[in-house]
């Protein structure tokens, strides 16, 4: 019998390895592997045509005193800081209405999800129709009214702004994720609210964000990954432009890597982003310490 165990314990771990090789190869080949040769390349002087030649920490002082870097910096945190929580807040709103047993409810959680599945690509060359100064949706509606529109993505004022509105046509993920997570909460707790005479701004406040925030912390995190990351808008649509102001960091390294062929600089740069998106993670989670609330304990000790 003792034999007999040994055997099922081993056949139980090769079968676990078996089943996690394709993700363990994948993310050792696809991610491990090249995190650690950016690491190396971010210390050289490459152009991708000649070998690498070692220069210690010249990239990164090349970096910082560039001004395209911190300008970037700048576009890239400014979109982060308005399109993250203005999508979360929005998506809340939608998500309740959209909880809701009215009929034909299923069709507008369909309609409302749809848009998330689109191709990045795709949106961003349909709002590039839609923002057109002359021929643009927008603009020939405002000229019904007298109203001349902007330049939108073509005006250096209104570009940042302009792919912050693009930004909450993706807000169908948040939605379906912030319904299944209402539609968890015990209704107990509202019935109990309703005797007690609490108004939906209490039973939001003390009942529906609590009981939520698992998911809060989860979205908050995951939008500020993804904005910092920032790349297709600026790419199909504006170029970085005008006058860089949508010049966010993600195009930027990429103008360094297969514009300007400056491969030690992009990965240098791309290490800056992981250590900034690191730092930023780790204050999201201090700050929101105690106040994520699960099943098994009041407050959340994340760290």
């Amino acid at each position: 019998m003792k034999g007999i165990k040994i055997k099922t314990k081993t056949g139980d771990t090769l079968g676990f390895f078996a089943f996690a090789a394709p993700w363990i190869l994948g993310f050792v080949f696809l991610t491990l592997i090249p995190m650690v040769a950016s690491l190396y390349i971010s210390f050289t002087d490459w152009n991708i045509l000649s070998d690498p030649v070692w220069i210690g920490l010249d990239n990164f002082k090349t970096i910082f005193t560039d001004p395209l870097f911190y300008k970037s910096l700048k576009v890239t945190l400014l979109y982060t800081v308005f399109s993250v929580p203005i999508n979360i807040i929005l998506s809340i709103f939608v998500a309740m209405l959209l909880n809701n047993n009215l009929k034909g409810m299923k069709l507008f959680r369909t309609i409302f999800y749809l848009p998330a599945i689109v191709s990045g690509i795709v949106v961003a060359i349909v709002w590039l129709w839609i923002y057109n100064p002359d021929y643009g949706i927008i603009n020939s509606f405002l000229r019904i009214f007298g109203i001349q529109g902007p330049g939108w993505v073509y005006d250096e004022n209104w570009a940042l702004p302009s792919i912050i509105i693009m930004s909450l046509w993706g807000i169908g993920s948040n939605i379906v994720i912030y319904l299944a997570s209402l539609q968890s909460i015990s209704t107990e707790f509202y019935e109990a609210a309703h005797i007690d005479g609490a108004n939906f701004w209490d039973r939001l406040i003390n009942i529906t964000i609590p009981s939520m925030s698992p998911v809060l912390l989860f979205t908050l995190l995951t939008g500020i990954i993804n904005a910092l990351q920032t790349f297709t808008q600026a790419f199909v649509m504006t170029q970085g432009g005008p006058n860089n102001s949508t010049n966010f960091y993600a195009y930027y390294i990429y103008n360094n890597a297969f514009v300007w062929h400056k491969m030690g600089e992009a990965c240098a740069q791309a290490w800056i982003l992981f250590v900034i998106i690191f730092i930023l993670t780790f204050i999201t989670l201090k700050l929101t310490n105690g106040h994520v609330h699960y099943d098994n304990k009041e407050g959340g000790d994340i760290l």
